[in-house]
């Protein structure tokens, strides 16, 4: 058994060695190394051997299936520098001849709107704020009025991680941890990415972004609320004919909370895949914010009032751009991303 083994061995390597290919030297690996190679049928019989010829042979056996192994790696190089050098050789260039143009890059189009509302934003005197993207359960759902067992977690299929923790599943993350670090009067957006184990099609992804938004004083009022997103949607969309709704939504942060629909500029409110053939698109939730939310945030509900909003920076750049299918902002498909330039 240890002459065949070493018969095996010695052959092994040295075909390795001569190899010419990188096709052949696979062809080698597969066939001595692969899950049906010979070493590995080698190994699998030692079980009818006497336990000490079975060290004996396993020993021999693995000492070539290591050395073939580093052989072949050695080879490989060898091949790839020697096909390298060989082409160098035969392919004459001309340094001074101009080199391929390959254009300039443009921003992501959720990274233009991004930018664009930020400016927006702080035109108006908005601050602007990050949060991590991996947050406790506490900031995402217990400090905005959603306690353990509540029936919204439901309406967000939340990706949770192994230390405890969760991939945010809306930049209302942020709010409360804004108000433990600046006191009112306070005015700030906070844009992000945001997860949800969604199922994928043309206006859903696992992976957006979104841009949290809050304004907290005396006095505000929904009024403020409307003001300010109007404001937004015109400038963003650099018209004045943007038809939006306002309609009672329930977010357990917000009370009264509202969805501000916007009309479909895709299909121009005729119906399409994008707004699933209503002729709006959910763009914005929003509401005045919930006086236990202040409370979390060690502001008294009883001397402030504020609101806040969610603002959908994927799908708003869909109806900026006219994308049609939301997958398409995460695909990396250059064909697609270069047809959107910035302002």
């Amino acid at each position: 058994m240890l002459n065949k083994v070493s018969d095996i061995g010695n052959y092994a390597v040295e075909c390795a060695k001569n190899a010419m290919s990188e096709k052949e030297l696979d062809e080698i690996r597969v066939r001595y190394l692969g899950k049906k190679g010979k070493f590995t049928e080698l190994l699998k019989s030692l079980k009818n051997l006497p336990i000490e010829e079975r060290k004996t042979v396993g020993a021999l056996a693995n000492k070539f299936k290591a050395e073939l192994e580093k052989v072949v790696s050695e080879r490989s190089e060898k091949i790839l520098e020697n096909d390298i050098n060989n082409k160098l050789k035969s392919e004459v260039f001309d340094i001074s001849f101009p080199g391929e143009d390959f254009g300039f890059g443009t921003l992501h189009p959720v990274t233009i709107v991004q930018k664009q509302i930020e400016k927006i934003f702080t035109d108006m005197g908005f601050m602007i704020a990050d949060g991590p993207e991996c947050v406790t359960d506490y900031y995402c759902f217990k400090a905005l009025n959603i306690p353990e067992n509540h029936p919204a977690r439901d309406m967000q299929d939340t990706y949770y991680l192994e230390n405890g923790q969760l991939l945010r599943t809306q930049t209302s993350a942020v709010q409360v941890k804004v108000m433990e670090e600046h006191k009112p009067p306070l005015k700030v957006i906070a844009p992000g990415r945001c997860f949800r184990n969604e199922d994928l099609d043309a206006c859903h992804e696992n992976t957006f972004f979104q841009l949290e938004g809050m304004m907290i004083d005396k006095g505000i009022s929904i009024s403020n609320l409307i003001y300010f997103m109007k404001t937004l949607l015109t400038k963003v969309f650099g018209r004045d004919d943007i038809k939006i709704r306002l309609r009672p939504g329930y977010f357990p942060f917000v009370e009264p909370g509202f969805e501000l629909d916007l009309s479909c500029l895709i299909c121009q409110g005729k119906g399409c895949p994008t707004c699933k053939q209503s002729g709006w698109l959910e763009l914005l939730p929003c509401g005045m914010i919930h006086p236990n939310v202040l409370k979390y945030g060690d502001i008294d509900p009883d001397e402030y009032s504020g609101f806040a909003f969610g603002l959908g920076l994927t799908r708003l750049a869909m109806m900026k751009f006219g994308i049609k299918d939301i997958r398409y902002l995460n695909s990396g498909d250059l064909r697609v991303l270069k047809q959107i330039h910035g302002e």
